[in-house]
């Protein structure tokens, strides 16, 4: 059994659901802003609730930015956690472009489509390129969206979905992996996802 599991506590997300659905794996599960567990975990989560400018000025306030940059280890970004992989984000408070973790190159943006509902809530289908997060997991299966930015499909797109255009449902780089969707609310396959990633 993996040992030294963490969450990161980015100080705007709701992490108890994830962590329950972790627990209800079979595994054990910490939160924390500490920058030195986040270094030691051998896997490690970055949910995502909340404001990307918020959160990065907080992981740098806790010495946390460096650490998920130079991470070695297998990540999961989750929502805005995925989002803040990208080089910068158009989610601001104050509306300007801010730059983010700079893991891949490609830029996070608001969904612009005004003939949609913004944020994009609910069931979506997923079309992977069956990545080993996707092990037993259907083509097409349902997972559960909340959000109003996305990344656009790039060379690390590893799964897609269409919301009035085709975006990045999934992007993995080395050794971070990064979903848009929220696998915790996700039943049975989002539960097969995680469990994946703990597998890694």
């Amino acid at each position: 059994m993996i040992k030294d599991i963490v969450i990161v506590n980015t100080g705007a997300s709701n992490i108890s659901s994830l962590k329950i659905a972790i627990n209800r794996l079979g595994y054990e599960v910490s939160v924390s802003k500490n920058y030195k567990k986040i270094r030691n975990s051998k896997k490690l989560f970055l949910p995502g609730v909340g404001n990307a400018s918020h959160v990065i000025k907080f992981m740098k306030n806790k010495n946390i930015f460096e650490e998920i940059i130079n991470y070695k280890n297998p990540i999961l970004g989750i929502c805005l956690g995925m989002q803040l992989f990208c080089k910068d984000s158009e989610e601001s408070k104050l509306g300007e472009v801010i730059n983010t973790l700079n893991i891949i190159n490609n830029s996070c943006i608001l969904i612009k489509n005004k003939k949609l509902s913004v944020p994009h809530v609910g069931w979506n289908n997923v079309v992977h390129n069956n990545n080993i997060l996707f092990k037993n997991i259907f083509q097409g299966e349902r997972f559960y969206f909340v959000h109003s930015y996305i990344v656009p499909i790039n060379k690390n797109t590893i799964s897609s979905t269409f919301y009035g255009e085709y975006f990045s449902s999934s992007i993995k780089y080395k050794n971070f992996f990064g979903v848009q969707f929220h696998p915790e609310k996700s039943g049975k396959s989002g539960s097969l996802l995680l469990k994946n990633f703990l597998l890694v």
